[in-house]
């Protein structure tokens, strides 16, 4: 499979692309798909929310983006983003609204390079500055903070060096020079000098999928079956499940790493696979342009018109979902990556507006990309009420990306506001406090 067929403008560098398609071309098409319906794995409990027609399960729900989503931060809120209970999202009771001349931003406002309007002294900005010297890939002390350990912290320091291959620490030294090499641009690496079994990464989302834009983090651990076995991962779903292959507790479905059945050319191959080819999958097998048909045998059961509309009704999902991590990983960075957070959505804050912008007037997901031409026959075109409900979840949605972007610094935000929430009288809006999820229609979770 190409890993860049699906997604025109990667951002991979020319001399490096050629790497990365052999990087999976070796393993076949490595993504795992592994979910079947009813299995009592723990990791498949209920999704937080799915759109109003037949889930990728084959369930009726409904996705309510109650009013509290176009909310705005309290910052003395200490809520994780992430350790939490399979099918729970993350608490936000820190998306209260405000009043219009309360949602200007707290930090001056800095324009993108590729969608501010304006132009501002950019050296003065210490915020872009630290982007722009984000290291691809680098070393670091530790992993702990405040907001939540790695991973796979405490198993890591579990095992003695005895325990491990006499090539383990090699081996993790060799996989750090490629990763230093050969990421792509759009992948960013940590490890840990002290703890060399750890690393973190972020994955952004492809363009011209329904992940766009977003940023995904994984914890990653080199088990002492390394590299005879494969490294293990985890994703921080913040207790969202946004992809068939990315489970609420953190399990990511791949051949490549022993969780999913595949070809032998599929699975981990001592001394020839790479933390760089786990990475890469993940971003272009399982962020993918039509997740849908990642889950096991939907390709063939869901053919023609009736699969692309399933198809499309899962993107409208996957992108709200998205949407959340966006306002999840602003709310709580990871340890190390605060900057590059920061940097990232005030440089794509406009762009990811504007696009909720044409969604919500009826464009499909992942059509508006930055730079570059939109694929062709993405889906069916949509009417009704699935597609009405997505549009007005979207529509609302923005207020709440607006406060988050502009708190965050972006400029030009406020013009992407919704005046049917803007207007809501103050009153009204005091009571927005708890973000309340319904699930299926059978379960209420709310966290106060």
């Amino acid at each position: 499979m190409d890993l860049h067929a699906d997604s025109p403008n990667f951002g991979m560098k020319k001399r490096k692309q050629d790497e990365q398609d052999a990087l999976v071309s070796d393993h076949g098409n490595s993504m795992s798909v592994g979910e079947s319906s009813g299995s009592g794995d723990p990791c498949k409990s209920l999704t937080s929310t799915s759109l109003s027609s037949k889930n990728s399960n084959g369930s009726d729900s409904d996705i309510s983006c109650h009013d509290d989503d176009e909310d705005m931060i309290d910052d003395d809120d200490d809520d994780q983003f992430d350790n939490l209970p399979p099918g729970i999202e993350a608490s936000v009771p820190w998306l209260k609204d405000i009043a219009s001349s309360e949602c200007k931003p707290a930090v001056a406002h800095v324009p993108s390079e590729s969608s501010s309007k304006e132009k501002i002294d950019e050296p003065t900005d210490t915020v872009m500055q630290k982007f722009r010297q984000f290291k691809s890939f680098d070393t670091v002390d530790s992993f702990p903070d405040h907001h939540y350990d790695h991973h796979y912290d405490k198993e890591g320091a579990s095992v003695s060096e005895a325990q491990r291959p006499k090539n383990w620490a090699k081996k993790i030294q060799d996989e750090w020079k490629i990763l230093e090499e050969n990421l792509p641009e759009t992948i960013f690496v940590r490890v840990c000098e002290s703890k060399m079994e750890l690393l973190r990464a972020v994955i952004i989302g492809p363009q011209g999928t329904p992940y766009h834009d977003g940023l995904f983090f994984f914890d990653c651990l080199f088990p002492s079956s390394y590299p005879t076995g494969p490294p293990k991962v985890h994703y921080h779903s913040g207790g969202l499940r946004l992809n068939p292959n990315l489970y609420q507790c953190g399990k990511v479905c791949l051949s490549l790493l022993g969780t999913w059945h595949g070809k032998n050319s599929e699975n981990w191959i001592p001394d020839k696979s790479t933390m760089l080819q786990v990475l890469v999958s993940i971003q272009a097998l399982i962020l993918n342009e039509k997740p849908f048909f990642n889950e096991p045998g939907y390709a063939n059961a869901y053919l023609g018109e009736e699969g692309q509309r399933r198809s499309k009704d899962y993107n409208d999902n996957t992108f709200i979902l998205s949407l959340k991590t966006m306002m999840y990983a602003l709310r709580k960075p990871p340890k190390h990556f605060e900057d590059f957070v920061a940097g990232h959505f005030r440089q794509r804050g406009v762009d990811i507006l504007k696009a909720c912008k044409s969604y919500a007037e009826g464009g499909p997901v992942g059509s508006v990309l930055h730079n570059a031409a939109a694929p062709n026959n993405r889906s069916i075109s949509a009417s009704g009420k699935n597609q009405k409900e997505f549009q007005s979840t979207v529509s609302r949605m923005m207020n709440t990306l607006v406060a988050f972007f502009s708190k965050n610094g972006c400029s030009n935000c406020e013009e992407y506001r919704s005046l049917e929430i803007y207007n809501l009288s103050a009153a009204a809006t005091a009571n927005l406090e708890v973000f309340k999820i319904e699930s299926s229609g059978t379960t209420t979770l709310t966290q106060v």
